[in-house]
């Protein structure tokens, strides 16, 4: 699942908008909104949505061939 999917369905969850989002983030739904529908965010950009979502980010490796989590 991608990351703009997740943010979604948190979003959906919390019964929050992208305009109140991107408020609690400090810019705008527009910005936001494109960043969403390009699913193209730093790890800053998530780390600061997480926060502001009241949510912990987790990034991980996972081989390839064995598909364990690194």
């Amino acid at each position: 699942m991608g990351t703009s999917i997740k943010i979604k369905t948190i979003l959906w969850e919390r019964n929050l908008t992208i305009k109140k989002l991107a408020e609690k983030i400090g810019t705008s739904g527009a910005n936001l909104s494109n960043k969403l529908s390009r699913d193209n965010f730093s790890e800053k950009e998530m780390r600061e949505i997480a926060n502001a979502l009241d949510c912990d980010l987790e990034i991980n490796f996972i081989d390839r061939k064995t598909g364990k989590s690194l």
